[in-house]
């Protein structure tokens, strides 16, 4: 494939890769430490920890994003996978849930600068438009590879170790990850077309906010984090005490989310290429609501099954992958060039703000009040993310076309850029 032939491209993908499977690690041992921690109260203090992680995200993506173009990208790429590697290594010593929130806070500080400023390098590596549609394919396929066998791996691995170990693979891929980085050519930021750091960290959501199809990610956001919500915090506690599985099952039945987001993944590529990003979005949103819907009827009915379960949850990840796969090609299409770290980084935030009043609903809620209110909850939430994209996000675009294509934002672009940009979503 010609993508894996850019030699960056390819160091920066296999990063990514290692650096996700690390993190996925991390995911299902600090569940399992958790429940080791708090037991039945699991569920909350993972909602909690979550939460601080979301809070990390939004408050600040858009600083990191204001200043990125003011240091060199690859060092601090590279610093920041090494905070990360450095802080997760402490996380098999805590004794009290505050450590938790602690750690979780400086480890996602981290992540919240990384994200976005790796996600606005790709665009620079990768130009070619067509090429540039399979990268954001392959990160969705990594990603989706991530949570369907790094939870595999965690459950062979806890049939032979304690879940504390699985700190030190995440620790060790974080450091891979800056080694690959630091060993890339990535160049250096494009100006802000902002100069005050108010304007550049508020630019891309002052985007967000005028643009119609960008209203209806914002929507859709809300979806993914509705139905995610269920799978991420509340898999531990519902295999655990519901289905009275191992730490292991609890490994497997994220798995199965995974390969329903996995297999949507693979297909979506020759489908973006007939189908327009509205479409697949927001059947992707339609998805997610039968999804949540089953999970509650689940619960509500007694339906506990393992088999039902794992179809639920592999159902979300399907609907999780049609909607997030697209949103970069959106994304780069709606701005000008030296406009997308903005715009990535508030996607960034906005779509961790869903999830900052999500994580709270299924632990919080779903402690006190029980699954049954909780799912319920997230269920209606995904149902108002749906309808908010098909209102909010007009099939004509306010731009003519019956079938919604993006078109970009500002009017300094060339006919020839302004003819390839139509064609993306």
């Amino acid at each position: 494939m010609r993508l894996f032939a850019n030699r960056d491209y390819r160091r920066l993908f296999s990063a990514q890769i290692i650096a996700l499977f690390g993190t996925g690690l991390a995911t299902v041992a600090l569940g399992l430490l958790a429940y080791d921690l708090a037991g039945p109260g699991a569920g909350a203090v993972l909602g909690t920890a979550l939460t601080v992680k979301m809070v990390m995200y939004v408050a600040i993506a858009p600083i990191a994003a204001a200043y990125v173009d003011r240091f060199p990208r690859r060092t601090l790429l590279t610093l920041l996978d090494a905070v990360r590697a450095v802080v997760v290594l402490a996380l098999p010593f805590v004794t009290e849930v505050w450590h938790i929130y602690l750690l979780v806070g400086l480890l996602q500080a981290a992540s919240a600068a990384f994200t976005p400023t790796f996600q606005a390098v790709i665009p620079d590596i990768v130009t070619e438009e067509s090429d540039y549609v399979r990268a954001l394919s392959a990160s969705q396929v990594a990603s989706t590879m991530e949570s369907l066998l790094s939870p595999v791996l965690a459950a062979v691995a806890l049939a032979f170790l304690s879940f504390d170990r699985l700190f030190l693979g995440t620790s060790a891929g974080f450091l891979l990850s800056a080694l690959l980085v630091l060993s890339t050519r990535i160049p250096e930021a494009r100006p802000s077309a902002h100069t005050r750091a108010w304007d550049k960290a508020t630019a891309g959501i002052r985007t967000f906010l005028r643009t119609p199809r960008l209203r209806g990610i914002m929507a859709l956001n809300l979806a993914v984090a509705a139905a995610g919500s269920i799978v991420v915090v509340s898999t531990v506690n519902y295999v655990r005490d519901e289905l009275g599985g191992s730490q292991s099952a609890v490994a497997w039945m994220l798995a199965a989310s995974g390969s329903g987001t996995l297999l949507a993944a693979l297909a979506l590529p020759r489908v973006l290429d007939r189908v327009t990003a509205r479409t697949v979005m927001v059947t992707g949103a339609g998805v997610l609501v039968g999804g949540t819907a089953a999970a509650v009827t689940l619960v509500a009915a007694g339906l506990t099954t393992w088999t039902g379960t794992a179809i639920v949850w592999a159902l979300i990840g399907i609907g999780m992958a049609l909607v997030i796969t697209p949103t970069g090609k959106v994304l780069r299409a709606s701005v000008e060039p030296n406009a997308v770290p903005g715009v990535f980084a508030a996607q960034f935030s906005l779509s961790h703000l869903a999830w900052l009043i999500t994580y709270p609903i299924a632990g919080w809620l779903g402690s006190d009040a029980g699954f049954a209110a909780a799912w319920s909850t997230l269920a209606a939430l995904a149902g108002a993310g749906a309808i908010g994209a098909l209102l909010l996000w007009p099939r004509h675009d306010g731009r003519g076309a019956a079938t919604g294509p993006v078109a970009p934002i500002g009017a300094g672009r060339s006919a020839a850029d302004r003819s390839t940009l139509s064609k993306a979503a």
